[in-house]
């Protein structure tokens, strides 16, 4: 079967219309948005199709009728108009110092200047008054209200999070460019902003005070992404192809994807949307890989989670109300909003009161996990994969002892100063290993009717029960076990139900003993 091509990489409309790529059609919601109000706000995580949303805007302002024969919005729009379209991505250059900004800016106006002109009396340094009189010039020259596309409109700010005083800075100059786009109103017809994150819009667009936010607006929560019906219905060629280098069934193919690749959600009412990139990744090289982190994971997650009191594996499913993660970064005093409005974890249900977060699928989870073992553990990626391919195999094996034995040398072999040695340092760590070793389901603090069990290991017949002591015994853990009850409720179950004590030595910083009961 000949293959469709891929627009991997493809950010241009155009170019993709050009190309005959594969598309999977928004182009109704476009058409609802650009009749239906005049300034909106979209944040969606980074590879997200934010740039190809803006540029199908671009081509669908420009009038280019011919690059829609076929789509939806096709059918929509009877009266096809050209406007003058002023397109900036504020992602081209990277800041690192005040004098980057701009640079950026002269830039972006430089190549707009080249097609309305420049008044030669406006201070070359005067970002925001440029844009000011290109809007005018544009409007003046077509005698039509302009349209401003402005993408990733955060980059700057989001270069600048770990310097304090540079990121004010950066702020202030941000501020002053967009600032006199509140005067221009008359002669606007559409203003559409994207970005990743949520910063304070008391900080950049303060007198765009009807700007429409539809980030969490359940009509446009699949304005970017694939959901799972686009999926089955426009890329039926692509899962058979798929499934047939893989030599299984095209269900097992769809069930794949959607565990590796689905489950962000960005409203209360939200399809499952899978990432795009990742998906059309896997689909061309025929692989199931980590495709969305392999396109660079941000360093700066896992040193910004260090400044807080939040251990990783309590992001695996937690309450919380909006104003926890869909808040300014600048106001936030947890990691969460980061990491929501970054992708790392997502909306996994709302039952009317408070929504539920997590990591969206297993490409997100394990590869994130990856990355905090790292910083956790102060050792480098090569040393904890065989760390994490040996607990594999003895976890496969039911070979707990040995699993134990293990850990046992590599906990002593952390540096003495990495961390605060601590019971939650160890169970983190733990839960790091473990998760990475398997495709088991790894939890802790695990709740029963009489507390919480330190952490639970879940495999296809075995239910693993741990607790730890730091300092006590290991038959003082193991007899937690049994006097809270912690394996009632797993007595009905068909599989194998083994409890262990684990007991860590702070002064040897590591394991000093543990007691298993119940394995054969």
């Amino acid at each position: 079967m000949q293959e469709r091509y891929f627009p991997i990489g493809i950010q241009t409309f155009e170019k993709l219309r050009e190309l005959n790529a594969i598309y999977v059609d928004k182009t109704d919601q476009v058409y609802r948005l650009a009749t239906t109000g005049k300034y909106f706000f979209l944040a969606r995580p980074r590879r997200f199709g934010k740039s190809l949303l803006i540029s199908t805007f671009k081509a669908y302002f420009e009038g280019r009728k011919d690059l829609f024969d076929g789509l939806a919005i096709a059918s929509l729009e009877k009266d096809w108009q050209q406007f003058p379209v002023l397109h900036l991505s504020l992602s081209k250059k990277r800041i690192v110092k005040t004098e980057d900004v701009g640079i950026l800016l002269d830039s972006v106006l430089r190549d707009l200047e080249s097609i309305y002109g420049a008044d030669p009396n406006t201070d070359k340094f005067q970002y925001g008054l440029r844009m000011a009189d290109l809007v005018t010039r544009a409007h003046a020259q077509t005698g039509k209200d302009v349209v401003i596309l402005i993408d990733e409109y955060d980059a700057p700010l989001l270069d600048t999070m770990h310097d304090q005083t540079l990121f004010v800075a950066v702020r202030q100059q941000m501020r002053d460019f967009f600032s006199p786009i509140k005067d221009l109103d008359g002669k606007l017809r559409f203003v559409f902003i994207t970005g990743i994150s949520k910063f304070s819009q008391l900080s950049i667009f303060s007198e765009l005070n009807n700007l429409t936010t539809i980030t969490m607006e359940n009509e446009y929560a699949a304005i970017c992404g694939i959901t799972r019906e686009e999926l089955s219905e426009q890329l039926r060629p692509e899962i058979k192809n798929l499934a047939l280098a893989m030599g299984i069934q095209e269900s097992t193919a769809l069930a794949r994807l959607k565990r590796k690749y689905d489950g962000y959600h960005f409203s209360k009412k939200s399809p499952d949307i899978y990432n795009p990139l990742s998906l059309l990744k896997c689909l061309r090289e025929k692989e199931f890989n980590n495709y969305w982190f392999e396109t660079g994971t941000p360093t700066h997650v896992t040193e910004i989670i260090s400044q807080y009191v939040l251990r990783p594996e309590e992001l695996e499913g937690f309450a919380a109300g909006e104003m926890d993660f869909n808040i300014a970064f600048e106001n936030a005093e947890t990691p969460i909003p980061m990491l929501y409005q970054s992708g790392y974890l997502t909306i996994k249900k709302f039952d009317g009161y408070d929504y539920i977060l997590g990591f969206p699928n297993e490409e997100v989870r394990v590869s994130f996990i990856r990355g905090l073992a790292t910083y956790y553990t102060k050792k480098t990626a090569t040393e904890n994969n065989s760390v994490i391919l040996k607990t594999l195999r003895y976890v496969r094996n039911h070979d707990i002892d040995n699993a134990l034995i293990l850990f046992r040398s590599f906990f002593s072999s952390i540096p003495y100063d990495a961390e605060k040695q601590d019971e939650n340092r160890y169970k983190t760590i733990f839960y790091l290993i473990f998760t990475l070793a398997s495709d088991y389901t790894v939890r802790t603090e695990q709740r029963s009717a009489a507390g919480r069990c330190d952490a639970l290991i879940e495999t296809e017949d075995t239910i693993y029960l741990f607790e730890f002591k730091l300092d006590g015994t290991a038959e003082e853990a193991l007899k937690q076990i049994d006097d809270k009850g912690y394996a009632i409720q797993y007595e009905a179950s068909e599989k194998k139900v083994v409890k262990i004590g684990v007991n860590f030595d702070k002064n040897k910083r590591t394991i000093e003993r543990w007691v298993i009961a119940g394995a054969s």
